[in-house]
This record gives structure tokens, sequence and C-alpha cells, in this order.
């Protein structure tokens, strides 16, 4: 009886030994998985905000500054001529202050926010990623 108990107490053991054993083998590539869809995450919102980041900044700054500077073209060409006055003051006035596309609003001052807010996502990504990098 006591043979028969031992007998069935070593499997026990080695099963059980066996089943940690491969939890120890799965578990670093486990790990790695993990960190592998983290990094790419972080890795894609980075290369993303890169990409539209200057885009949106230089985008709202040159729509910021288009009213002024067609201003200031037809000032001095009112001046000059009083029909290219009118037509400069018309086309200074068809600029629009706000573009709605869906329910979406696009100002110039709402695209130089998203740039700036953009490259620190950018960031933000670029150090999440470099910390994954270091985990894995």
């Amino acid at each position: 009886m006591d043979a028969s108990r031992d007998s069935l107490s070593a499997r026990r053991t080695s099963h059980s030994a066996d089943a940690r054993g491969n939890l120890q083998r799965w578990l670093p590539l486990v790990r790695i998985a993990i960190w592998s869809v983290v990094y790419f995450a972080f890795y894609m919102a980075q290369q993303i905000a890169e990409l539209l980041a200057p885009l949106a900044l230089i985008l709202g700054v040159g729509w910021a500054a288009l009213p002024h500077v067609v201003g200031a073209v037809s000032s001095s060409a009112g001046s000059v001529d009083a029909q290219a006055h009118d037509v400069m003051s018309h086309i200074a006035d068809a600029i629009p202050h706000q573009i709605v596309v869906g329910t979406h609003v696009l100002t110039p001052s709402g695209l130089i926010f998203d740039g700036i807010a953009l490259m620190a996502v950018a960031a933000i990504g670029a150090t999440l990623s470099a910390i994954a990098a270091r985990s894995m």
C-alpha cells in the first residue's frame, strides 16, 4: 500500500513539475508578445503623430496669417489702384474663419493647437517606445 501511494505521489510531483516547466517555458514568450504589441502601438502612434503634427501646424499658421498678408497687400495696392484694392479686399473677405466638415469644426487656432498636441503625442510615444524596448 505504501509503495502504490509513493508511486502515485511521485507521478503527481513529476506532473506538477512538468506543468511548472511548461509554464516557465511559455511565460517569457507571452511576455515578449505582450511587450511587442505595446511597442507596436506606441511606435505607430508616434509615427502618425510625427506625420500629421507639422501638417496641422503649418496649415494653422498659414491659415491664420493669410488674412493679414492679403490685408497688407490690399492696403499697398489701394494706394496704386482703387480697383485692385477692391479685388484684394474681396479676396480677404472670402477667406473663411472656420470650416465645418461633418461634425468637426476646423479653425486656424484649432489646427495650431492640434499640431502642438500631436508633437506632444509623438514625444510621449517615443519615450514609451524606448521604455517598452528596454523592458523586452
